[in-house]
């Protein structure tokens, strides 16, 4: 009877026990399962990373010879009325009577990515400059060659030659794409000219515009100060996902905020260089807007980002895809599209004459279009189109008839408006004569001259078409319309917000 109750507790205890042990090993799992993720800690140490990749960092000195005409051109004559004025012309001729040429010296960084001696640096580094030296690591001086250098990207290509059959040691560009916030980074460079300095950080944000609208730059709070221009910034794999460009501090030294170009774009730029000895920029050939609130309710759709067309250029890769006025463009070639700055650089980094697919959305649907781009050129990047048409009257003689619409008085286009408001023959629609000072017309920039193209993206070419527009839009009840408007050669788009009773705010202006 003692064995058996014996070997029952026996049984029991065992039982009790691998229930105990389940339920402890099923709370750990579901415990470690409802953990977040924690994020790797900082390395140990940079300096494995540093004595790989700094023999390929450089220094790059340059000299530029600035003469007494290129001095005095620069500080302009004594305007004309300035007291003592012929007193300090010759004060300063005196002062400038020495020709002697003045020479200035830079400093800067680069980094070397082939080992045939290819250097990338930045096009502020060396421009304008008479003769560049790039020094190693081992202090081994290369005079350099500028083989392409873009003033938009601010990158430069040089090329130094090696001697003897040497080669050179080199770093390799990564995805700039890869790198997310928060990611540990370091940079090499020459600091206020104290060669082969590291500094390191994480990457603080992406995306940062702070100059040019076709350069999005990664920001760092890697020290980064005056001489690090042009210098790498690596991930920990040892990989260049940036060039160090900008700064922004009071008070000229690093305070945490800096800006690299990324490597992605380097990349491009520079392969340009190489291959074409300039850069060649993707050209669709329109005129682009905003997408704003308040244009979404104009046309009572709910999209708030994207570019919107307000003009297609004669000829260009837009009119042949297909894009019209009005067209909002949300996607080109796969990536989504905020606003005009964003198209602009999506298209500007797009190949020549490559076939893109372009979703835009027009009277509220999807429509997928396919644009092969053309090639920017200098003179045409403000998007101009000069072309010139003949003088024709014969629009807007069918309705000669004028209308008072929401503050603003509307004639139809005729010879007599074009000449007193200087209206291109090529822009069509109804003229606004006089606008009321407090209506909302007058409020978004609206004055005379100004022609009215198009209401809710439908062509207008008489005083009672825009009547017939806005009556549509208060009966569907929206309080805005969306009028395509062109004024002093600008043509843009803009929300309108509608009276709330006909005659409110009608007062001349």
């Amino acid at each position: 009877m003692s064995t058996y109750l014996t070997n029952r507790i026996d049984m029991r205890a065992i039982s009790l026990s691998k229930t105990l042990m389940t339920a402890f090993i099923i709370t750990v799992l579901t415990v470690m399962s409802l953990q977040p993720a924690i994020a790797k800690g900082a390395p140990d140490s940079f300096a494995d990373l540093f004595e790989k990749l700094s023999p390929a960092v450089v220094n790059i000195s340059t000299v530029q010879t600035i003469r007494k005409s290129d001095r005095s051109s620069s500080r302009g004559r004594v305007p004309e009325g300035v007291p003592f004025g012929e007193f300090w012309e010759q004060f300063r001729d005196r002062f400038e009577e020495d020709d002697e040429p003045r020479t200035a010296r830079s400093l800067g960084s680069g980094f070397i990515i082939d080992a045939s001696g290819i250097v990338i640096t930045n096009n502020h580094v060396i421009e304008d400059a008479d003769e560049i030296t790039v020094r190693l690591k081992d202090e081994h001086e290369y005079d350099a060659e500028v083989i392409g250098r873009d003033e938009l990207s601010d990158v430069a290509v040089l090329r130094i030659k090696p001697t003897d059959g040497e080669t050179f040691p080199f770093v390799v560009l990564g995805d700039s794409d890869k790198g997310r916030i928060g990611d540990w980074v370091m940079a090499i460079g020459n600091p206020f000219g104290f060669e082969s300095s590291a500094s390191a950080g994480i990457i603080s944000a992406r995306g940062r515009t702070i100059n040019q609208a076709d350069v999005e730059y990664i920001q760092t709070d890697a020290a980064i100060n005056r001489g690090n221009s042009g210098g790498p910034l690596f991930n920990m794999k040892g990989e260049v996902i940036g060039i160090n460009t900008a700064i922004v501090s009071p008070s000229g030294g690093s305070v945490g905020i800096g800006f690299a170009i990324p490597s992605n774009d380097v990349s491009r730029v520079a392969a340009e260089l190489q291959d074409h000895g300039k850069v060649r920029r993707g050209w669709l050939g329109v005129g682009i807007g905003p997408m704003t609130k308040e244009t979404a309710e104009a046309l009572g759709i709910k999209i708030t980002k994207g570019a919107m067309i307000n003009r297609v250029e004669a000829d260009s890769p837009a009119e042949a895809g297909g894009v019209e006025v009005g067209d909002i463009i949300v996607s080109w070639d796969g990536k989504p599209v905020d606003g005009p700055n964003s198209l602009s650089r999506l298209v500007k980094r797009t190949l020549i004459e490559q076939p893109v697919d372009v979703v835009v959305i027009r009277e509220g649907k999807r429509v997928t279009l396919q644009v092969t781009t053309g090639e920017l050129k200098q003179a045409d990047s403000d998007g101009s189109d000069a072309s010139d048409g003949d003088d024709d009257d014969s629009k807007g003689k069918a309705d000669n008839a004028r209308a008072l619409v929401e503050g603003m008085e509307l004639s139809p286009l005729n010879d007599s408006l074009r000449r007193r408001y200087r209206i291109g023959a090529d822009t069509e629609g109804v003229v606004v004569t006089r606008v009321a000072r407090r209506s909302p017309a007058f409020r978004t920039g609206i004055r005379p001259g100004a022609v009215i193209e198009r209401v809710n993206q439908h062509k207008v070419s008489s005083p009672s078409d825009v009547v017939k527009a806005v009556e549509d839009a208060r009966e569907n009840g929206r309080e805005r319309v969306l009028i395509l408007v062109t004024l002093r050669g600008n043509t843009v788009h803009i929300p309108l917000r509608l009276l709330r009773e006909r005659g409110d705010d009608e007062e001349e202006g």
